[in-house]
């Protein structure tokens, strides 16, 4: 597994997001450092890899900050101007769209829009991030006082939270952090609420987790009247097990454990129905019987943020139960779902891939991965694992390389896309953050600087940007999803923002799944109530002297993260060579 003694997740309080900021980073140059290119240890001198990546100047980083800077204002903008209150924009006719109230069985929009201005509050902390103070306020007010949650609309319970309530709170602690390290964002005015809607939308969730014998919850309940009565008994492993970071920091806000205690036990009941010969989950489970109804296991929709908010709780919340779990996933990830040589950047074989296997035994069940798949390298630089993360990510760039976008599956066998569709997802543009964090690489801004581009050649149209119908002939959809603003744009902008307060502030960060930026705070590793059966040891402390720095080779860390033979290698595999 490759972690090298790692302390898992404290290093986060480092790695991730303000590592400068604490005195030192693990690719801090001084005058004495040694520039020259890990290549030259090789041998084969500068080739066009080296050239292409291995440097990138102030001035490019500045200008990838103004594009990306306008890129979401060209969003925000004319969803503001031609949507609000509508939940999203179409930014091909320049229209606002709501639920789609004529087909209640559409459920590629009806579980995401609920007739709540989505797409703003869904923005609101990128705001901040970008510095906008005063729109950040106009925005906040807005929400305040047009946003309810009394509507007739059935929603899926993941999206909501993710997208909505995750936004919420996240929004109502940068504005009530007395120590402001996005400037004095305070209204004086300002009531609590944000944390008021946040908890009213939260209630009128918790019908999804009664009435199941597992504990398990439905997939969606109407805001007003609770569970449909034709709603199906079956539910992803990520929508069901990716509520607890919301819950559990809402349930320490206002000092109700409800809230975390059924996404604990959501989580705690997907958790003992995993194989007892791979100790693999599968992807859709039937929540009143416990019994499979899908069994493929991998990284990509249906389990992604699964793993994630395993890892992301423990680091919040310090609950060991969490830790343990995680460490057991991850295990059991490398030991069945990884292919290829055992070694990222050494060796012979194949490059290393997550593959989707059968939960029972292991065996690879299709050909594909997905574009979801995308988040996992920056997981792994949150665990430590940033070898494999760093070949994980070079193959999604070398797909996206090829088609300019990231196809919603490839199929790595045929070399070709199975779902064509691109419809702005953040996920690798999350990663390659995550990794010019962990290593200052220069070839990560090389890599944000192609997706920046690519997403304004291909996507950018009248009104915003549209999702691409085909990554091949680029054509598009009428439709800009909420997260291009919450998590494609704002990845970008910080990207390239090396002096953004998120990463000078004393405060240390993490993101949702959904992009939201949450404090690591020794208040949200304490509770004020007790379980009857507890889950483990909370740790409160937060000790910040673990580093990563002696994972990357020294002579690495100023050259290409990937050796340019296995660049090569995996260009050749996705067909660009």
């Amino acid at each position: 597994m490759q972690w090298r003694s790692i302390v898992l997740g404290l290093l986060v309080l480092r790695l991730v997001l303000n590592w400068d900021a604490a005195g030192g980073t693990c690719s801090k140059i001084t005058e004495n450092s040694p520039m020259k290119s890990y290549l030259s240890f090789f041998g084969d001198g500068r080739d066009e890899y080296d050239r292409k990546y291995g440097s990138f100047p102030d001035a490019l980083k500045v200008e990838m900050r103004r594009l990306a800077k306008e890129m979401f204002y060209f969003g925000y903008d004319n969803y503001m101007k031609y949507a609000f209150p509508a939940d999203e924009l179409n930014p091909i006719d320049c229209r606002g769209r709501g639920p789609d109230v004529l087909n209640p069985s559409n459920i590629n929009i009806n579980d995401v829009l609920g007739n709540y201005s989505l797409t703003l509050i869904d923005a609101l902390d990128t705001l901040l991030i970008l510095g906008n103070v005063s729109e950040f306020r106009k925005a906040v007010k807005l929400v305040i006082d047009t946003v309810s949650f009394d509507k007739d609309s059935t929603v899926q319970v993941f999206e909501a939270n993710i997208r909505i309530l995750g936004s919420l709170i996240s929004t109502h602690i940068l504005l009530t952090d007395p120590h402001h390290p996005f400037g004095d964002v305070a209204m004086e005015d300002y009531d609590n609420e944000l944390l008021h809607l946040a908890h009213d939308l939260a209630v009128r969730l918790l019908p999804a987790f009664e009435n199941t014998n597992t504990g398990i919850p439905y997939p969606r309940v109407n805001l007003k009247s609770g569970v449909p009565p034709d709603s199906i008994n079956e539910t992803c492993t990520a929508g069901a097990g990716s509520l607890l970071v919301e819950f559990g920091v809402l349930s320490r806000l206002i000092g109700d454990s409800t809230f975390e205690w059924v996404a604990r036990r959501a989580v705690r009941a997907l958790w003992s129905l995993r194989s007892n010969e791979t100790g693999l989950l599968g992807n859709v489970v039937n929540i009143q019987t416990g019994q499979w109804v899908g069994k493929q296991s991998g990284l990509g929709a249906g389990m992604d943020s699964f793993y994630e908010y395993l890892l992301k709780s423990y680091i919040l919340f310090g609950d060991s139960e969490d830790y343990r779990m995680f460490t057991a996933a991850y295990q059991s990830i490398q030991n069945h779902l990884r292919r290829g040589r055992e070694s990222c950047n050494e060796g012979e074989g194949d490059p290393p891939l997550y593959v989707n296997v059968n939960m029972f035994n292991g065996q690879i069940m299709n050909t594909w991965i997905d574009s979801l798949q995308a988040f996992f390298p920056g997981l792994q630089v949150l665990v430590g694992d940033v070898e494999n993360a760093i070949c994980l990510h070079a193959f999604y760039y070398a797909i996206w390389k090829r088609f300019g976008a990231l196809p919603e599956r490839y199929n790595w066998q045929l070399q070709a896309p199975d779902v064509l569709f691109y419809p702005l997802r953040p996920e690798l543009v999350e990663s390659t953050y995550l990794l010019y964090q962990a290593t200052k690489n220069p070839f990560y801004l090389h890599v944000g600087m192609d997706i920046l581009q690519s997403l304004e050649k291909n996507t950018k149209v009248k009104c915003g940007y549209a999702t691409l119908h085909n990554v091949g002939d680029k054509s598009k959809e009428d439709r800009m999803e909420s997260f291009f603003l919450s998590e494609t744009c704002k990845y970008l902008y910080l990207l390239f923002d090396e002096d953004n307060p998120l990463h000078k502030s004393e405060n240390k960060y993490i993101f949702t799944t959904e992009g939201h930026v949450v404090p690591i705070e020794p208040r949200f590793r304490e509770r004020s109530w007790n379980y009857l059966h507890p889950w483990g040891e909370v740790s409160t402390a937060l000790p910040l002297n673990t580093s990563n720095c002696d994972r990357i080779p020294e002579e690495r860390r100023f050259g290409l993260p990937l050796k340019s033979v296995y660049m090569r290698q995996i260009d050749h595999m996705v067909g660009l060579s």
